[in-house]
C-alpha cells in the first residue's frame, strides 16, 4: 500500500534530517502521493513581506530549530510567486526569481496600482548551514559578496535585492560572524542578535523582518498536523483496500489507531499534552509532531523499523500481537528501543510526564484486581475489559494470574505484567472520560498533579481574560510564602517578604521586610496574566508602573502547588526550582525597597525598626517590632 509506505517516511527511521522536506517531496513525487501539507501559522506573514503588488518587499529570516519548517515556508513562497519547481526540486541551496512592475501603467495587471515599480530579485537561501562555508574554511568571493549586500539591503530603502532565508538556531549569527568586516555586515550582524535577544520581529527603520519559527507553539502546530493527516485522501484507498483478515479490516491495528485518533478525547488530552509542553519551555517542532503521529498509528515494537507496513497486518493477527500495536503506548513511543526512544525530542519530552510509571491505589486495583471485586468491576469492564483491541486479552489474564499467584521462578512473568500495567495506565490517561476525570484523579497518572486544574481553570481563564479562581491564586501565594519565610506559613491574604538579615535566600527567614496585598489595595494586588508569547505569568504589583513577574511554568505550578498542600519541599523537583522562587523573592525585595525610597518610608539614616515574623497555632503570620537605635 503506497499511502502507508510513503508514511513511514515521517516515522523514526534514518533519514538524512537536513534535507527532510527535499526528501518527502521526491518521496512524493516518486510515488504520486500528496505530501502531509497545512498553511504554517506564519505563511500570511512571510508572504505578505513579498506581495508583488501591495508592498515593498522586505528580507524575511526564518530561524528555529531543526524540522521546524523554514524549508517549507521558502518553497510555499517560492511557489506563490511561480519559481520554477525544476529549480526549486534542484540541490543548489540558493535559487533566485525576479519580479516587479514596469513604470509604463499601461502593462499593470487589471485594477492593481502596485506602489513597486522597480525589478526586485529575491534570492531564496533555503539552507543557511549547507550553502555557507563549513567552519574553519574560506568564503568564496560571490557567497560573501551576496551576504554583504543582503546585510546591505536592510538598511537601504529602494533595494533591488532582497533575501529570504531559512538557518537553525546557533548558526545564523555565526555565519555574520564569519562574513569578512564591512560596515553594513557589522550593523546586520548587530541588528540579528538585538532582534533575538529581545525576541522582536522587526526594528524601526529596518527592512528587515526576522521570525523564529520556534516561538509558534506545539500545541497550534500539532491541531493543524493532526487535521491535515487525518484528512489525507490516503486514508480512503486504505478503506478501499481492506481485507477482512489482513490490513485494514476489522482487526487490523493500523485502522484501530486511526480511528482512535479521530476520537475527541484523545485529540483533547494529546492537545493538551502539547499545550502542557509550551507551558513547560519546550517547542516541538514540525518534523517531530508528524513522526509522532506517524508512530502512534504504524508502531509495533516487532516490526521493521518498529513500524507496520501494510503487509505485516496479517502476519500480527495472526501471531496474536495486535496488543502490541496500541496507539496508547505508541504515542509515548513504548514500541522504540531505548535508546531510539530517548533520543528523539519528542518522546523525550512526553516521557517527562511519566505517563504509565506514575499511579494510584485505585488505578492499580482495577487493572489488577477489578475483575473479580464487585466495587471495582464496573470500571475494570468500562475501560479495560470492553477494549478488545488494547484491553484485557489473553496475554494479560495469563501474566496478571501469574503476578497475582506470585509462583516461585516466575519472576520473568511478573516483570512481564508490569510491563503490560504501563501500557495500561497509559491506555486509561486516553479512555477516561471527562465527567470522571477527579473522581480517578485523571492526572495522578503524571507527575504533575495540578497539570489538568493548570489546564482548564488557569489557561482556560487567562487566555480569554477571565479571573483564576481565588483558591488557586492563594494556593500559589501560600507556596510562596512558605518557600520565601521557610515556615509552614497557611496565610494567602498578603505576600510575605522577609529575609535573615543580611542573606534573601537563606533557607529560614524571620526578618520581615514587607506585606503585599493580594487583592487590589493601594496600588497593590498578584495575579495571572498571560505575555504576547501565550506564556503564564505571576505577577506582583507594588505600584502601576513598578510590576515584578515570574514565568509561571508548569513545574513551577506544580512545584507551588505542592509546596502548599503537602507542607513541605517535594524530593522529585530539582533545586533549580527553588531556586528560581527565592531569586524572585530577591526581585521583589528589592523592588520593595525602591517602592519605599521613592515613598521616603526607607529607614536608612533612621532609628530601625526590626519586624520579627513569627506564626500563631494555625499558622497565621504576625510580627513584633524590636526598635534598634544607632
Amino acid at each position: 500500500m503506497n499511502w502507508i509506505r510513503f508514511l513511514r517516511q515521517y516515522g523514526p527511521i534514518a533519514r538524512n534530517d537536513n534535507m527532510y522536506d527535499e526528501t518527502i517531496q521526491r518521496t512524493a513525487r516518486r510515488n504520486g502521493i500528496e505530501p502531509i501539507q497545512f498553511d504554517h501559522p506564519a505563511l500570511p506573514d512571510v508572504a505578505t513581506s513579498f506581495d508583488r503588488t501591495t508592498t515593498d518587499p522586505v528580507t524575511v529570516i526564518l530561524t528555529g530549530t531543526a524540522g521546524d519548517g523554514k524549508t517549507h515556508l521558502c518553497r510555499c513562497v517560492w511557489e506563490l510567486l511561480g519559481g520554477s519547481r525544476e529549480l526549486w526540486a534542484s540541490d543548489d541551496p540558493c535559487v533566485s526569481l525576479t519580479f516587479g512592475y514596469p513604470k509604463d501603467r499601461k502593462t499593470w495587471p487589471k485594477g492593481h496600482a502596485p506602489e513597486l515599480l522597480r525589478a526586485v530579485t529575491i534570492h531564496f537561501i533555503r539552507d543557511l548551514s549547507a550553502w555557507a562555508p563549513q567552519q574553519g574554511l574560506q568564503w568564496s568571493p560571490e557567497k560573501a559578496a551576496l551576504l554583504t549586500r543582503c546585510s546591505k539591503s536592510f538598511f537601504e530603502p529602494d533595494a533591488d535585492e532582497v533575501f529570504l532565508i531559512a538557518a537553525n538556531d546557533g548558526q545564523l549569527v555565526e555565519c555574520w560572524r564569519r562574513l569578512p568586516d564591512a560596515a553594513y555586515v557589522d550593523r546586520a550582524r548587530q541588528l540579528i542578535e538585538d532582534l533575538l535577544v529581545e525576541e522582536r520581529q522587526t526594528a524601526e527603520g529596518v527592512r528587515l523582518k526576522l521570525l523564529n519559527l520556534s516561538r509558534w507553539g506545539s500545541a497550534e502546530l500539532f491541531r493543524l498536523a493532526l487535521d491535515a493527516f487525518l484528512r489525507h485522501s490516503g486514508w480512503k484507498e486504505c478503506y478501499a483496500a481492506a481485507k477482512e483478515d489482513g490490513f485494514f479490516g476489522s482487526r487490523c491495528p493500523i485502522r484501530k489507531n486511526y480511528e482512535l485518533l479521530m476520537t475527541p478525547l484523545v485529540q483533547k488530552r494529546l492537545a493538551g499534552l502539547m499545550e502542557l509542553c509550551d507551558q513547560n519551555g519546550v517547542h516541538l517542532p514540525v518534523r517531530q509532531i508528524l513522526l509522532l503521529l506517524a508512530n502512534a498509528v504504524l508502531g509495533h515494537p516487532d516490526a521493521k523499523d518498529h513500524l507496520l507496513t501494510a503487509t505485516d497486518v496479517e502476519r500480527v493477527i495472526k501471531e496474536g500481537s495486535v496488543s502490541k500495536a496500541s496507539l496508547y503506548n505508541n504515542i509515548f513511543g513504548g514500541n522504540l528501543p531505548e535508546t531510539r526512544r530517548t533520543a528523539l525530542p519528542v518522546f523525550d519530552c512526553l516521557d517527562r510526564f511519566q505517563i504509565g510509571f506514575e499511579t494510584t491505589n485505585r488505578i492499580d486495583n482495577v487493572l489488577i484486581f477489578g475483575e473479580a471485586d464487585d466495587v471495582l468491576k464496573a470500571l475494570f469492564e468500562k475501560y479495560v475489559d470492553s477494549d478488545n483491541f488494547y484491553g484485557a486479552d489473553g496475554r494479560y489474564h495469563a501474566a496478571r494470574k501469574l503476578y497475582i499467584e506470585g509462583a516461585e521462578g516466575e519472576e520473568e512473568a511478573a516483570r512481564e505484567f508490569l510491563d503490560l500495567l504501563v501500557a495500561q495506565r497509559r491506555g486509561l490517561f486516553f479512555k477516561i472520560e471527562e465527567q470522571e476525570e477527579r473522581s480517578l484523579h485523571l492526572w495522578d497518572l503524571t507527575v504533575f498533579r495540578f497539570a489538568g486544574e493548570f489546564l482548564s481553570e488557569v489557561l482556560g481563564c487567562v487566555r480569554t481574560g477571565a479571573p483564576v479562581k481565588r483558591q488557586i491564586l492563594g494556593r500559589l501565594v501560600r507556596g510562596m510564602n512558605r518557600i520565601f519565610t521557610g515556615m509552614l506559613v497557611n496565610g494567602d491574604r498578603e505576600l510575605i517578604l522577609a529575609t535573615s538579615g543580611n542573606y534573601s535566600q537563606a533557607k529560614i527567614s524571620r526578618l520581615l521586610a514587607d506585606r503585599l496585598s493580594v487583592e487590589a489595595h493601594r496600588g497593590e494586588r498578584i495575579f495571572l496574566e498571560q505575555d504576547g508569547m501565550g506564556r503564564v505569568h505571576l505577577s506582583v504589583q507594588f505600584s502601576k508602573e513598578g510590576v515584578e513577574r515570574l514565568p509561571l511554568t508548569l513545574t513551577r505550578y506544580e512545584f507551588l502547588s505542592r509546596v502548599a498542600t503537602e507542607g513541605a519541599l517535594p524530593a522529585s523537583f530539582s533545586k533549580e526550582c527553588y531556586e528560581d522562587i527565592l531569586a524572585f523573592k530577591s526581585r521583589l525585595l528589592n523592588a520593595a525597597e525602591a517602592r519605599r525610597l521613592l515613598d521616603g518610608t526607607s529607614e536608612h539614616g533612621r532609628h530601625i525598626s526590626l519586624r520579627l515574623l513569627t506564626l500563631t497555632e494555625q499558622g497565621t503570620p504576625d510580627e513584633r517590632t524590636v526598635e534598634v537605635v544607632p
